[in-house]
């Protein structure tokens, strides 16, 4: 005997919960009010939705479901930045971090349980790949920020949501792409195109054909401005060079000549940060409209790689500068709790009995 497993309704967007409404024998509207009550009011009890039918909220305790991943801890650093050590379904755990500012607050996401770019400066590749995120699971990390910010006040808090976090969003794309068309309904959390980026290590066929249903912000992790060093530091290159990168992101942006790519450059001593690299970077940033964001390494166990120096950093930023290239330096947040970029590694699910306690006792 076949068992059906209750659908979740919060990795749905608009088209897909009007239709399993209309499946179901129901008005396509109701799939509307749901969806509101879901993201918007972050209601996840059938029964509280009080628009809705005694009827219809029992049908849907029975059809479906409404879940969100549940956090199993949460941190807060000295300069106010926030991670969420959130616990999956089946016991693997990932890590969702809000990053306050002055003029903008910002909240990254993770797209996969682990990475399997392998990317040798990233703590989350050290975890190996595990699973994709489903939509539920991506879009269920702006849930959990909205809920510990205040709902009411959410919008006006966050200002950008990036897939910068744990994985490599291109290798879930169609999972990835939903959820971005959830995050930008205004039945959900009503996100500008503008104001959500996708951060990719450069899977060229995935990111070609994502010009063809999103025109979100692309950051790319370059990390090095030839195809020798790149192989070594970012392996997805021995598949798909710089060249063929670069060529990719021009056609992204070619229907918008304001529009520019972010690269992202993390800086390691003695290893890309050279004045060799340095001229060859001006040199490659200059055949493509680009912002270079250069990223001081973040240190994490075990690594064999240590952080340029701030006068480095500061030499690159204004050489490119020179060259006509807007360049800025990542200011490093939340390093006390291990939530600056490339530390996240939440945990996977290879021992599910000790997962959650390792968790927990390493923090």
């Amino acid at each position: 005997m076949n068992v059906i497993t209750p659908i979740n309704l919060v990795g749905l967007n608009r088209q897909a919960i009007e239709a399993w409404f209309l499946q179901h024998q129901h008005k396509a509207f109701h799939g509307r009010n749901v969806m509101k009550w879901l993201h918007k009011h972050g209601v996840l009890d059938w029964q509280l939705m009080t628009d809705i039918g005694k009827r219809l909220r029992t049908e849907l305790a029975t059809n479906a479901i409404a879940k969100i991943p549940k956090i199993a801890l949460e941190q807060t650093a000295q300069d106010g930045t926030r991670k969420w050590l959130l616990e999956l379904g089946d016991g693997n755990c990932i890590e969702a971090v809000y990053i306050p500012d002055d003029n903008r607050s910002t909240l990254c996401i993770s797209s996969q349980v682990g990475c399997a770019l392998n990317c040798q400066f990233c703590s989350t590749a050290r975890q190996g790949f595990v699973r994709n995120l489903n939509v539920a699971e991506i879009v269920g990390q702006v849930w959990v920020a909205a809920r510990k910010l205040g709902a009411q006040r959410f919008t006006n808090q966050l200002t950008n949501v990036v897939l910068m976090g744990m994985g490599e969003p291109l290798a879930n794309f169609n999972n990835v792409v939903q959820a971005m068309d959830l995050l930008q309904d205004d039945l959900a959390y009503g996100l500008s195109k503008y104001r959500i980026t996708l951060s990719t290590a450069g899977i060229v066929p995935a990111l070609r054909r994502l010009r063809t249903v999103s025109d979100v912000n692309l950051a790319v992790s370059l990390h090095a401005p030839n195809d020798e060093l790149r192989n070594q530091l970012v392996p997805i290159n021995r598949k798909y060079p710089i060249a063929e990168l670069l060529a990719a992101c021009k056609e992204f942006i070619a229907d918008d000549k304001r529009r520019k790519i972010t690269f992202e450059y993390v800086m390691l001593d003695g290893i890309n940060d050279q004045d060799i690299h340095l001229s060859q970077l001006v040199r490659l940033m200059q055949s493509v409209p680009a912002k270079v964001n250069l990223i001081p390494l973040n240190p994490f166990p075990e690594t064999i790689y240590r952080s340029s120096s701030e006068t480095r950093i500061e030499e690159f930023r204004q050489r490119l500068l020179q060259g006509g290239i807007m360049s800025t330096t990542r200011k490093t947040r939340g390093g006390d709790i291990e939530a600056a970029c490339g530390q996240l590694v939440g945990q996977v699910h290879k021992n599910i009995q000790r997962n959650l306690h390792l968790t927990l006792r390493r923090n």
